[in-house]
């Protein structure tokens, strides 16, 4: 089986756009569908046709372009079942645990509720990959939106349970604001300070900071580091709950 091919390009200010394409049998499918013109100009650049659209969530950043891309391809767009009534043109929905196929590759849902109520990954365990739109960031994690604190440590604990080297491509490219808020949570992490001089430069080049691995961000990102001592001694929460420490950190990143 070949290879999957991905192309990674910005939608809108800062989302990322994700093709995902299978050369040995065509089908392309599109991570989210934040906006319409850049996607198309990914598939015509790569000489793809879309196929399906697989949704994260119900924000509108991440489902602008859903019913414009269905009428133009008649693509499958398969979601989150828990908000299925508010992603459009929704064809096939999908709970936490459930497997379905991609051009014939496991695909499995895992649910990560905390952004939003209902909002899922999509895990391709033989290939790798991980989707974790507005979930996981790189040096980072998504607002409380729809969710709690507890609910979030949850679902990021069950995306810290994969595989330290699934690589792991995530909904904007914030990574540059989050490298700076990380070094004031956990300062003397010597490969958090080494990765945030790096993300100076890629995006001082213009570069972009995805694809992370799990492995990177459980060693750098203070999201899913509540379990560190030098942190919990900083924050002066030595014996409070992993939750409580990630809810702190959480509130400070919101008022960074």
């Amino acid at each position: 089986m070949a290879a999957l091919e991905l192309d990674l390009f910005l939608c809108r200010s800062d989302n990322f756009g994700v093709l995902v394409h299978d050369p040995e049998t065509g089908a392309t499918a599109s991570i989210d569908a934040p906006e319409e013109k850049p996607i198309l100009e990914a598939l015509e650049r790569r000489g793809w046709r879309l196929t399906h659209v697989l949704t994260t969530h119900h924000h509108g950043d991440h489902v602008a372009a859903n019913v414009s891309l269905k009428e133009r391809f008649g693509v499958t767009i398969i979601g989150p079942k828990g908000e299925a009534s508010k992603i459009p043109g929704i064809d096939k929905q999908v709970a936490h645990g459930e497997r379905f196929e991609f051009s014939g590759r496991p695909v499995e849902v895992i649910e990560t509720p905390g952004h939003t109520a209902g909002h899922i990954c999509f895990h391709l365990p033989e290939d790798k990959l991980l989707f974790a739109a507005d979930t996981l960031f790189a040096l980072g994690c998504g607002r409380l939106f729809e969710g709690t604190a507890e609910t979030m440590w949850q679902s990021l604990n069950r995306l810290m349970a994969l595989p330290d080297d699934t690589a792991v491509f995530f909904g904007h490219e914030y990574t540059l604001s989050n490298a700076h808020f990380a070094v004031t949570i956990d300062p003397e992490n010597t490969a958090l300070k080494e990765r945030a001089a790096e993300i100076e430069e890629t995006r001082s080049d213009g570069g972009f900071t995805a694809p992370t691995t799990i492995g990177l961000e459980k060693r750098t990102n203070p999201f899913l580091r509540a379990a560190d001592s030098k942190i919990r001694a900083r924050l002066g929460m030595e014996k409070a709950s992993d939750a409580a420490v990630f809810a702190e950190i959480r509130k400070r990143k919101d008022n960074f």
